[in-house]
């Protein structure tokens, strides 16, 4: 681990005073109920001032659910310490993004240095955007993505009979499909565990209430069988008796909490933006009311850093393939006639249409885009059910990590002739500080059918023109069409003239690899924002003398015949791709060459190992950028 800890923490989180308290006595005497009070300011200030130190360093991060439960978290801490034999003591969070809640009860309990947090989600610094177990001292779980842990820790529950177990929830990650399960076994067999909802009817992209009107979190619970309570989570007397009752009492248990998200922030309090990393603007004004300067000083000197890096053969513009993505549809829409597209087209999001580029669509076209909650696998049926018939599309865009969500869906999609054209954006590692369980790695799963079945594809623009092209020259196709973007930004590429090679005059053609630079020494395999970083090692490889040429596979599942016995004939073959080394385009290359009796040198690099976090980062910790490449081309050379 890089030693990260090099400024004392600001904020004196020495000042926690450890409370023990026992269920059996719901009531509060004043000195226990002032403790609590100061300890849940304390913990707000310490959150709002090391997330923002994620904004000023442009890791990102996520300040208004870890601040909201801190009233929660205090009294179960304090809980925890008083009755330590009749709980599962760790803090299990199903909303992973609340990791500062993790982070903070590791420092406070002595597992962390609290210097560390302002490390928060750095490269290096072993504090990534959701929890990991055996990453970071202090950490007790893995949450993964949203709504996953509830199944989880069902299990937990059954290997402690006679303890209670604690899940903190939300109303976003209550939407996903596994909690509807995980409630009705806690049901069934009695389980004793205790979600702590956060209901503050805000998710990324809008509010539950408006986006799912009908949608209700404690008659949802209380139709699967679990005993709800609703209240108030800022009345402290209220949230203590509430919590000691449900752990006082045999079963499964809901305390749905309303609160408004990021509650007392000026500027973000109720808004879409707490759910986000808190600005550092409205970071330093909360902290400077809550008299907080040494933590606003701090804030003030963060130096965002700067990749240290110029690569050969790109332009110096860079885009947004995720966004570029919406503004190629939206191209495509704008010639059609209104009945058409209403008739023809329907795109459906999963709360994240910032972040995959279908707000673009959404306010292009609102009367054709369905503004639905955090359920991948029912929001991708329904795209597919509307592209059942012949001539309809639908389209559906989430993160590439929740792919892997969807198989089941995908094959019925297949199964039924579904027309979708999907669009899974922050596909591989790159800018990725949420880390490991955020990586878009198995893209390939979707291509899970048959030979003699209905058609699948797999397209990966390199850059921004490409995407356009891709999305022009596929969106009418039939079948399903997955595109894959990255979370980050990507250079456009530059031909041997410095002229865009996805510029004017190019017409994206599905199945076709392409020839980015010739060589004689041997191959490079890219595509996506491996291209870039391999063109650089090709450009400075011919700088040395060593004549390697590099070719660009868009369409990731269809052999072309004609570029693999090109570079079959070549000395080596290199994959270099930012998907998982086991499943990715690699692990299929190499066999197609073999069964065609084409035996160049052969290797592959690609992802490997669980993240580092921080942003650009991932790429050489993964050894895949242009130094490692360069290194592996002189392996296979010499």
């Amino acid at each position: 681990m890089t030693n990260v800890v090099e400024r004392s923490f600001p904020i004196d989180l020495g000042a926690y005073k450890p409370l023990a308290l026992d269920p059996r006595n719901p009531t509060l005497t004043d000195e226990q109920r002032q403790t609590l009070k100061a300890n849940i300011q304390l913990c707000r200030d310490a959150i709002v001032f090391f997330t923002a130190t994620g904004a000023a360093r442009g890791v990102g991060g996520h300040t208004g659910g870890p601040y909201d439960t801190v009233p929660e978290v205090v009294i179960l801490d304090a809980l925890f310490r008083g009755a330590p034999d009749k709980f599962v003591p760790i803090f299990f969070d199903e909303a992973g993004h609340r990791v500062a809640t993790q982070y903070l009860m590791a420092a406070l309990h002595g597992d962390l240095p609290f210097e560390q947090l302002a490390h928060y989600r750095e490269a290096h610094s072993r504090l990534p955007g959701h929890p990991e177990l055996g990453l970071t001292p202090g950490v007790k779980f893995s949450s993964g993505r949203l709504g996953h842990l509830w199944p989880y820790i069902n299990g937990v529950a059954m290997a402690n009979p006679g303890k209670v177990v604690i899940c903190l929830g939300s109303d976003g990650s209550q939407q996903e499909g596994n909690d509807a399960e995980a409630a009705r076994l806690a049901v069934a067999k009695n389980l004793n565990v205790k979600l702590i909802i956060d209901d503050n009817d805000v998710t990324i992209a809008g509010h539950p209430s408006e986006y799912l009107p009908g949608f209700s979190v404690a008659k949802t619970l209380t139709g699967h069988g679990v005993n709800v309570s609703v209240g108030d989570p800022e009345d402290i007397d209220d949230l203590y008796r509430r919590i000691c009752e449900a752990v006082t009492t045999d079963g499964p248990i809901a305390l749905v909490n309303k609160r408004k998200m990021a509650v007392g922030i000026d500027g973000i309090e109720g808004s879409t933006h707490g759910h986000d990393v808190i600005p550092v603007d409205k970071a330093i004004a909360y902290l400077e009311k809550h008299g907080q300067t040494a933590a606003v000083e701090y804030l003030k000197n963060i130096q965002k850093p700067k990749l240290p890096y110029t690569f050969l053969g790109v332009s110096e513009k860079w885009d947004s393939n995720r966004n570029v993505f919406g503004d190629a549809v939206v191209s495509v829409l704008s010639r059609m006639s209104p009945e058409e597209r209403k008739e023809k087209v329907m795109c459906i999001d999963s709360d994240l249409e910032g972040s995959c580029g279908l707000k673009k669509i959404h306010d292009a076209y609102p009367d054709i885009f369905v503004a639905s909650g955090i359920m991948e696998r029912g929001n991708f049926s329904a795209a597919a059910g509307f592209g059942m018939e012949k001539g309809k599309q639908g389209i559906f865009g989430t993160f590439s990590a929740f792919l892997e969500m969807c198989i089941s869906e995908i094959t019925m999609a297949r199964l039924n002739y579904s027309n979708v054209l999907c669009h899974f954006s922050h596909c591989g590692v790159d800018d990725m500080a949420d880390n490991t369980c955020h990586f878009g790695l198995n893209n390939m799963f979707a291509d899970n059918g048959l030979d003699d079945g209905y058609e699948t594809r797999l397209y990966f623009p390199a850059d921004a023109g490409q995407m356009k092209a891709c999305v022009e020259a596929v969106f009418f196709d039939p079948g399903l069409r997955f595109i894959y973007s990255t979370r980050s930004k990507v250079p456009q590429i530059l031909d041997e003239n410095g002229k865009n090679f996805y510029g004017e005059g190019y017409t994206f053609v599905p199945g076709k690899d392409e020839v980015v630079r010739e060589g004689t020494a041997g191959y490079i395999i890219s595509f996506g924002d491996g291209l870039y970083r391999a063109l650089d090692a090709v450009e400075k490889l011919k700088q040395q003398g060593i004549d390697v040429g590099l070719i660009n596979k868009p369409t990731l599942n269809v052999i072309d015949e004609e570029m693999l016995a090109k570079v079959g004939k070549a000395p080596f073959v290199l994959v270099v791709e930012a998907l998982n080394r086991r499943t990715g385009l690699g692990s299929r290359f190499g066999s197609w060459l073999l069964e065609r009796g084409l035996t160049p040198k052969f290797a592959h690099l690609g992802i490997h190992k669980e993240g580092c976090g921080g942003l650009w980062e991932q790429f050489p910790y993964q050894g895949l950028d242009p130094d490692s490449i360069i290194k592996k081309v002189k392996e296979l050379v010499s």
